[in-house]
């Protein structure tokens, strides 16, 4: 080997050594830029020298830049956001739905329900007093208005959800651009893959876009060998080499109310329903936590309905009435009243019609029957109609599946008593509430007007207030034991929120801990340690100032040879 080859050993071993620090001082100050991928020096020993029978070396070159990436560990990284995006998610809107009850307040739907049913009970006290009447109906509003402000409320969140998946196709198109500009850049960098070693910046920030990917959908990369990555969602390609397929929003009705905003991939209008991810929170927070709760706020309110309108219909007001329109119409009158399409399925019984004359103080009383037995002579709109029509001093009429009775005469007076049947509930006739469930509940509008129609009387107009009774403990006890009390009903629905919230409050802590742990592995597969990379800044130093005092050796040699 002769002094120049030793002369290029040196001179390679100084590139080395300030490559080796540029290296070290490129991680050190990337430190904390979020995503970083630390990178790497390999070296390899230069090509081995013949000289005789001697092979000597050639000095150091450096073989690659690469970073130190452990590829399945990412791809768990991205698993792991994608659960807990999705879970915080729901947490979320489980803390804002907890926040719209208002259990621990004063304002809060079991304090109107307690309020309602105790100013029932106080028509016991003075039960002549109209006025005490009608300050059970309006805290019987106050209950129908708590209902709605509830569902606008959770309507409202329902909405901004679907505006979050308006934002989130936006957002995921944005990402898969990137990727898809981010592996055509890398893939210039490193020529395809004849290069070798990374195109560091560029894969770092392919990486932290594919993390911000993830945290939306549940993502799969794949890298080619040309340095390309194709992402995945499930088995549809969303990067397939250099093509990307976006995703949009649509709309369907999904039968609660509502116009609900899904994903599809746009050229085939596959579905995307992620089963983690952010995108998966937001549609099962929509559908799901909010859509289920409404279910048992529709289902608390048509329990209040049906049970209080149930007994309600069964008693007498101060007066009777002169006339009187169901509220529920029927497809058909000639059908079966069990399959007339009313909201509450009335069943076989009876119910009494009290006939009043208000000169002479006289009554009659006539019992309709109601036969639902599936025999062939189910009773009918029509044959109640005519039932009733048979009572001299009523006249009943049906105009569009509503019946209407009005009193033939201004001293006549009518009310109704003892319904087994339910038919008058059904129908809406001398009932308290209107509407089917959270959404439409309401009141009568003939009890605003005449707060002396409240049926507080079970034995006659005006009789007693036994009635009342029963209506006023309705809330705790059933009137039929077939019945769940409406407590039960309302306490079921807030400890099912209660208990589903803390459920997805443990779960999103245990995706966390679970993330935590693989970023705490990356950081020490990936992450910049600025004491190591303060050793190695050393040890560069110390092979330049070697590699220096080999060439400064050299050279006096080659002067001592040229000057012999």
């Amino acid at each position: 080997m002769s002094l120049m080859s030793s002369l290029s050993i040196g001179r390679q071993g100084l590139s080395v050594s300030q490559i080796g620090l540029q290296v070290a001082g490129n991680n050190i100050s990337n430190s904390q830029t979020p995503g970083f991928i630390r990178e790497e020096m390999l070296l390899q020993p230069g090509p081995v020298q013949e000289n005789g029978t001697l092979r000597l070396g050639s000095g150091v070159q450096v073989e690659a830049i690469v970073q130190q990436i452990d590829k399945l560990l990412e791809q768990r990284l991205r698993s792991a956001t994608s659960d807990l995006a999705g879970s915080a998610m729901r947490d979320e809107i489980y803390t804002q739905l907890e926040g719209l009850l208002q259990e621990l307040g004063y304002n809060d739907l079991s304090t109107s329900l307690n309020r309602f049913f105790n100013s029932v009970q106080d028509i016991l006290n003075q039960p002549e007093d109209p006025a005490i009447r009608n300050l059970a109906i309006l805290q019987g509003q106050r209950v129908a208005d708590d209902f709605q402000r509830l569902t606008g409320q959770v309507d409202q969140m329902r909405e901004d959800l679907n505006l979050q998946v308006e934002d989130a196709a936006k957002e995921i198109n944005r990402l898969l651009e990137t990727v898809s500009e981010l592996n055509v850049r890398i893939v210039t960098a490193e020529q395809g893959g004849a290069v070798r070693g990374d195109a560091g910046a560029l894969r770092s920030d392919r990486y932290q876009a594919l993390m911000e990917l993830a945290e939306w959908i549940p993502i799969r990369a794949v890298e080619q060998p040309s340095g390309l990555v194709n992402v995945f969602f499930e088995s549809e390609a969303l990067i397939y080499q250099t093509t990307v397929r976006p995703v949009e929003t649509v709309y369907s009705d999904d039968g609660k109310g509502l116009y609900a905003a899904n994903l599809v991939i746009a050229d085939t209008q596959t579905p995307v329903e992620p089963s983690s991810g952010k995108v998966a929170g937001i549609l099962e927070s929509r559908d799901e936590v909010l859509g289920g709760f409404l279910d048992s706020m529709n289902g608390l309110a048509g329990e209040v309905i049906r049970q209080f309108n149930r007994v309600h219909a069964s008693g007498q007001g101060l007066v009777g009435y002169s006339q009187v329109a169901a509220e529920h119409a029927v497809d058909d009158p000639a059908a079966p009243l069990d399959q007339g399409g009313l909201p509450f399925t009335p069943e076989s019984g009876t119910f009494q019609v009290i006939l009043k004359n208000t000169q002479t103080g006289t009554t009659d009383q006539t019992s309709i029957s109601v036969q639902l037995n599936g025999r062939g002579d189910d009773t009918t709109l029509e044959s109640v109609a005519d039932q009733i029509n048979a009572i001299d001093g009523i006249t009943a009429t049906i105009e569009q599946g509503r019946l209407s009775l009005v009193a033939d005469d201004p001293t006549l007076e009518f009310a109704f008593r003892d319904d087994t049947s339910g038919v008058l509930a059904a129908l809406g006739i001398n009932t308290f509430f209107t509407g089917t469930d959270a959404r439409d509940i309401g009141i009568s509008a003939t009890l605003r007007q005449d707060p002396r129609l409240f049926a507080a009387s079970q034995s006659g107009i005006g009789a007693d207030s036994r009635n009342a009774e029963t209506l006023g403990a309705l809330f705790t006890t059933p009137a039929t034991a077939s019945d769940t009390p409406l407590q039960d009903l309302y306490h079921n629905m807030i400890s099912g929120v209660s208990q589903s919230a803390a459920v997805s409050q443990s779960v999103t802590e245990g995706y966390r801990l679970f993330q935590e742990t693989l970023r705490a592995e990356k950081l020490a597969k990936s992450g910049v340690n600025i004491d190591e990379e303060a050793i190695r800044m050393m040890t560069m130093q110390r092979m330049f100032q070697a590699s220096a005092r080999f060439i400064a050796t050299v050279n006096e040699m080659l002067d001592v040879l040229v000057n012999l």
